[in-house]
């Protein structure tokens, strides 16, 4: 005869798993206090480097990091703007790094906790959740053009939230909590956020790519792409193209319709910022557009956005 289970014992359980969960993660947990905000931080290593999204420090210059009673100066190391990551150092002393985990194999329906500690407690406050979405898109957020990779899950943020980890049910960091947006957690991915902080250790700037067109979302008629063999019904029609830009090069022009970028698929004015990324400045990259009813390749060699005039 099986042996039948005690919902209590289960219920107990999972409470005291979680529980330890948020022990165990505590001591790598900081508030972030910046001149206008608070927020949560997440220590990355021994010496002192703390990761927190970038819009919690917007706007200043003096920051402190706090655990309980300890409160310590720290200084901006450097920041990625685009994808909300913003690097600390603080003052000399010892802490406890979270312990990494792998992003790159997050299913979703996998439990979650979301650990924040703004107002600088003996212990974070947390939320718990599963996995919604992998690889998702925001698009049009905090004035930026597009978030994509990012994390959805169903653990609701609250306010100070930002900047602190999403672990996984071992306690791993697999995220940085950035917002909560359509009832839905929205963290950037460990993965990148590991790739960011250890290019700005090295003091190397985050970059973007850039072409030098202004561009807005149409609708491709029905016909058009039925000819050039295209399954999506939106592009990115050329309106100006900068004198010098790296797109004038290639010989884009105005009414072009921009169709794939690197081999990717552009469907509305989000996506190009979106794929201009550090990887392609300075590379041959392909561009698929339409150009009187006509589908054409070209090549641009994007420059880094800033150098433009260079």
């Amino acid at each position: 005869m099986a042996q039948l289970v005690n919902p209590l014992e289960v219920l107990k359980s999972v409470s005291d798993a979680a529980s330890a969960l948020i022990k165990k993660t505590s001591a790598s947990v900081v508030a972030v206090k910046a001149q206008m905000s608070r927020g949560t931080g997440v220590i990355l290593t021994k010496d002192g480097y703390i990761v927190t999204c970038n819009h919690v420090l917007q706007g200043c210059s003096a920051v402190k990091i706090g655990q309980g009673e300890k409160t310590v100066n720290a200084k901006i190391v450097g920041t990625d703007p685009h994808n909300d990551i913003a690097l600390l150092k603080a003052e000399k002393g010892e802490y406890t790094p979270i312990s990494l985990g792998d992003s790159e194999k997050l299913n979703v329906g996998q439990y979650v906790l979301a650990l924040a500690n703004p107002f600088n407690k003996h212990q974070p406050t947390a939320t718990s959740g599963m996995v919604t979405g992998v690889n998702s898109t925001i698009r049009g957020w905090r004035g930026m053009s597009a978030m994509d990779n990012v994390i959805a899950t169903d653990a609701q943020l609250n306010p100070g939230f930002s900047g602190g980890p999403l672990v996984d049910a071992e306690g791993q960091l697999i995220g940085i909590n950035t917002a909560y947006i359509w009832q839905r957690g929205i963290a950037i991915p460990v993965s990148k956020v590991k790739l960011i902080t250890d290019r700005l250790m090295t003091g190397r700037t985050a970059q973007r790519g850039y072409i030098g067109v202004i561009a807005n979302t149409v609708t491709i008629p029905q016909d058009i792409a039925e000819q050039a063999g295209l399954e999506q019904e939106t592009g990115v029609m050329i309106f100006s193209v900068e004198v010098g830009s790296p797109a004038r090069k290639a010989g884009l022009s105005m009414g072009d319709v921009l169709v794939k970028f690197n081999g990717k698929p552009v469907t509305d004015f989000y996506d190009l910022p979106r794929l201009l990324t550090e990887d392609v400045i300075g590379k041959e990259t392909k561009a698929t557009l339409i150009r009187r009813e006509t589908l054409l390749e070209a090549t641009i060699i994007p420059t880094a956005y800033g150098d433009e005039q260079a």
